[in-house]
């Protein structure tokens, strides 16, 4: 999915998505395409940016396999699930979803690791940056945690806060210590975020 920027070509705009709390409900850990539950909006939330010029890019925390209940492959193959059921409804895929397996106290050995992707860090906003030729000043966060917010933010884009998500549960643990400035528009839905950003 991803490919390297090409010297000399425009960079361009995109929106990162972080996935729990935005493209599905969240009900905690996501281990079974079964349990996901995609909001009615976000089919054609996704086909409006899409249409607006925007490069639709996933950005995920993704303990599931860090707590050894999915491996990398699984994951992936579950987000391919939940991107194909969003284009049965009227959506668009992804153009990359980065992902990151790492958690200061995962159970699996592997991945107990302090590292730069995993959100309030912009690892992965970076990563996709540089490997898809993307401008982050003309690019969005879109996540439902403050983390999400500092992510976007340290990555050099606007935010999007959606207050969709668990926003009873505990701050995301990093090693990072991060308290965002105010995100840039605050809304309920994906749709509400797309009418925002193209009208």
């Amino acid at each position: 999915m991803s490919t390297p920027e090409v010297e000399g070509t425009p960079r361009r705009r995109a929106v990162f998505l972080d996935r729990d709390g935005v493209l599905v409900h969240d009900r905690g850990p996501l281990a079974r395409f079964e349990d996901a539950e995609i909001p009615d909006d976000v089919p054609a939330a996704l086909a409006r940016l899409h249409a607006a010029g925007y490069v639709l890019v996933g950005i995920s925390n993704q303990t599931v396999i860090a707590r050894g209940l999915l491996d990398e492959l699984a994951v992936r193959t579950l987000q391919q699930r939940i991107e194909a059921t969003i284009v049965e409804r009227g959506g668009v895929p992804l153009a990359a979803f980065y992902l990151c397996p790492h958690h200061p106290n995962a159970d699996l050995e592997a991945y107990r690791v302090a590292c730069t992707c995993r959100k309030p860090a912009p690892g992965m906003l970076l990563r996709a940056i540089a490997e898809l030729g993307l401008d982050p000043h003309e690019s969005i966060m879109i996540g439902d945690r403050p983390s999400d917010v500092a992510a976007g933010q340290a990555a050099g884009c606007r935010t999007v806060w959606l207050h969709s998500g668990r926003h009873d549960d505990p701050a995301i643990v990093s090693a990072l210590r991060v308290t965002p400035a105010p995100a840039d528009h605050c809304c309920s839905t994906l749709m509400e975020a797309a009418q925002w950003l193209v009208g």
